[in-house]
């Protein structure tokens, strides 16, 4: 049985109790049920600890998709003492960092809608991210699209989720702004992440529930990275 994705329903939640179902040939842990979201589409694993029943505390160093895609397997630091199949525990995480990764992931889909344009690649940090853009014309202006993604944060727009079936995503190619991710696809269905009336796209990443919970945000650096390419660096202010 696949594991429980929690995070997708509510990434709010800091902590769940879970049971051991697996441990990996590297020493990963698999779960019955997840609050870590695993490295994908640009955003990094989350970081936290599993609590024993006995108080022990072993230190996760990050998710990641085993290899059918159908587990997250929690990394434990190499000193860490390995839970047993079967084992009950308590998985939490490190929530500041997923905080901030939750605020920059809703301010980049803000910033595709800032900058209309085919995405071709994106990295989601803790304090600055970035999305690259196939522009064929340069002379983008870090000021305004600066005001123009703060603007879209300051109407504190809600941010929810829905889901469709693979079927109607194909049906609807055009809610696909990245070329180079694709949506998660594999059960049947796609999830669906709109902000008000302002973005809708496919994506498996955490996001905070209104845009007001993002703050101000400053657009750091513009670069070229190709004839077609440029990379805009978004960061919290």
């Amino acid at each position: 049985m696949a594991t429980e994705l929690l995070f997708r329903d509510d990434a709010y939640l800091v902590e769940t109790p879970a049971t051991v179902v697996g441990v990996t040939p590297e020493g990963g842990v698999v779960l019955d049920r997840s609050v870590f979201y695993a490295t994908a589409g640009g955003q990094p694993g989350d970081t936290g600890w599993l609590v024993g029943a006995d108080g022990t505390e072993a230190a996760i160093t990050g998710a990641v998709w085993s290899a059918d895609k159908q587990d997250i397997v929690h990394l434990l630091a190499p000193d860490a003492v390995r839970p047993a199949p079967g084992d009950t525990l308590v998985a939490r995480l490190d929530w500041a960092p997923r905080y901030n990764r939750m605020r920059m992931h809703t301010a980049l889909h803000l910033l595709s809608v800032a900058l209309p344009y085919p995405v071709t690649g994106g990295s989601i940090g803790e304090q600055e991210s970035r999305l690259d853009f196939d522009i064929p014309d340069a002379g983008l202006d870090k000021d305004a699209i600066t005001a123009r993604v703060n603007e879209l944060i300051a109407s504190d727009a809600a941010v929810t989720e829905s889901w469709i079936t693979d079927a109607e995503l194909d049906a609807n190619p055009g809610l696909v702004k990245t070329l180079s991710v694709k949506p998660p696809r594999g059960s049947g269905r796609v999830r669906l992440v709109r902000i008000g009336e302002i973005d809708l796209q496919p994506c498996g990443g955490t996001h905070v529930r209104r845009l007001g919970e993002i703050g101000p945000v400053v657009v750091s650096k513009i670069e070229k990275k190709g004839q077609q390419n440029r990379r805009v660096r978004l960061a919290l202010a």
